[in-house]
């Protein structure tokens, strides 16, 4: 094809050219290079969430130029960064958590992948990373997971955490968007995130300082939401708590690194489940969706474990404060309160430091309330492929 073009007024013919377009991710390019000596692996008791890598990553580099490189999947090892590169400078690091589980039929499988993969781009486009096929991603990381497979715990409770990670390597010191990036995936079998076993978890309300703000970058999933946590969750365990309850003013947004949950009972003997909204401030969990959705699915479309039919749980996504909390504590009527996300998937709480007084909660056997019981145990039902619901158990293959 020719196109025509004019100089002076004089017409003439010239062939059109393309510029070329920098390449998109493809898992179709994989090279694959296997470890010659397999790591031995630890018994599923002595697990510790992410201390423990399993021998493979997946690794694939983006330059301005060229686009996206080759994906690999090669033995666990070190990155090749330079000191200026913008992750260490600017913090625009974008990172997500999932786990791979063992089905009855022996296949790994994912929980909701599609999920965190849209999160994951939502995110990196937050702070301006190059854009990459969510869909390529996922036939990476199911490749790897297949190839991790021995990897997978099958005690109950335990699982092979992933983490993908995108992080921006533009070398050099000038405060602008990267134009390069690693993306990169490593995974690490886990077993409860807590080591309190049936004990309830401990929070502590902190208001002086803030892990996000309105306009912010709460609602996504980047490194640089994490550090500043850090120094009030020392404070709070000084204490003796074991994790911060978020507050904004007197607004509840999170606990710790979870979303939060209370079960309010009602005049009528019918359940609130109250969660604060996604307002920016609070991260879109995929836990906290999955239990949205289960929760108002009982007892409609299908009846959750050890609840009865008769009882009716009204989901609501609502700002919380602690006026709140302590008045439904004072009237009996705050039956439970629970932390939800990949990691500990549901987790009790059983008391929150406020003011220097704290709100019991109610105690349970096994820590968890029931309506917390039956989230978890319908949850993992579904994540072990014992329980089928709504296509949220991708096999890898």
């Amino acid at each position: 094809m020719a196109i025509e073009t004019s100089t002076n007024g004089v017409a003439s013919s010239a062939p059109a050219t393309t510029l070329a377009q920098p390449a998109e991710l493809d898992a179709s390019k994989l090279s694959i290079t296997l470890a010659n000596e397999l790591k031995p692996i630890p018994p599923a008791t002595e697990l510790k969430f992410g201390q423990v890598m399993t021998d493979h990553m997946m690794v694939v580099s983006y330059d301005p130029v060229n686009g996206w490189s080759a994906p690999e999947i090669k033995p666990y090892g070190p990155l090749a960064l330079d000191p200026a590169s913008s992750c260490f400078q600017y913090a625009t690091n974008v990172f997500e958590g999932m786990k791979a589980y063992v089905g009855p039929d022996g296949k790994p499988r994912l929980f909701r992948p599609n999920k965190n993969m849209d999160r994951m781009a939502m995110s990196a486009g937050r702070v301006a990373l190059p854009p990459f096929d969510t869909n390529e991603l996922l036939k990476l990381i199911r490749k790897l997971v297949a190839i991790e497979q021995r990897w997978i715990p099958t005690q109950k409770g335990h699982s092979l955490y992933i983490r993908p990670t995108i992080i921006g390597t533009r070398s050099s010191l000038g405060v602008a968007a990267s134009d390069s990036a690693v993306l990169y995936v490593i995974c690490s079998p886990t077993g409860p995130y807590f080591r309190t076993g049936a004990r309830p978890v401990s929070l502590l309300a902190v208001g002086e300082t803030v892990r996000a703000w309105p306009g912010g970058t709460g609602g996504y999933k980047l490194a640089l939401n994490y550090a500043p946590t850090f120094k009030p969750q020392q404070f709070a365990a000084k204490l003796g708590y074991d994790q911060c309850l978020w507050l904004l003013g007197e607004k509840i947004t999170e606990a710790g690194a979870m979303n939060f949950f209370v079960v309010v009972r009602r005049d009528d003997g019918d359940l609130d489940v109250y969660t604060p909204p996604l307002d920016g401030t609070i991260l879109p969990g995929v836990t906290r969706d999955s239990i949205l959705a289960l929760a108002s699915a009982h007892p409609s479309r299908m009846v959750l474990p050890n609840l009865p039919s008769s009882l009716r749980l009204h989901v609501s996504e609502r700002e919380l404060n602690m006026g709140e909390l302590k008045a439904w504590a004072a009237d009996g009527r705050l039956l439970e309160a629970f932390g939800v996300g990949t990691a500990v998937v549901v987790a009790a709480v059983g008391r929150i430091g406020h003011e220097g007084k704290d709100i019991v909660l109610p105690t349970h056997e096994g820590g968890l309330g029931p309506v917390g019981r039956a989230l978890y145990e319908r949850i993992t039902e579904i994540q072990d492929g014992k329980f089928q619901w709504e296509d949220w158990s991708v096999v890898c293959e």
